[in-house]
């Protein structure tokens, strides 16, 4: 299964203690759990040595860094799961990109097009 295979990915590249590198990870597992039909784009992405959690880490911290008040930096989990999903070129959540047409039109969503 693919989902298990991401996963397992996941946690090979997670280090042994609880820092940063590992709570991505953490994150991206609940991410994967949430929405599996991501798990594939994961496992391939994680192929990639410039595609490590390590690397999508520093994405994150990147930001913090940016956007620090004084001493203190913070990224809350909305904003690390956006800042993983631009990294790893997941689509928003609870959207299916192998969904087709007709079940993305019974969505939630509106389809401009059908406006036209």
């Amino acid at each position: 299964m693919i989902l298990s295979a991401a996963i397992e990915a996941i946690t090979a590249q997670q280090p042994k203690e609880e820092n940063a590198v590992w709570m991505v990870g953490e994150q991206l597992k609940d991410m994967l759990r949430q929405e599996p039909h991501m798990a594939e784009i994961v496992l391939r992405d994680l192929e990639v040595p410039e595609m490590s959690l390590e690397h999508c880490e520093k994405k994150i911290k990147a930001w913090a860094d940016q956007h620090k008040v004084g001493n203190f930096a913070c990224v809350t989990p909305i904003r690390a799961e956006k800042i993983i999903r631009e990294f790893y070129g997941l689509p928003e959540r609870d959207v299916d990109p192998t969904a087709s047409h007709e079940d993305r039109r019974s969505s939630k969503f509106i389809d401009l097009t059908d406006f036209f």
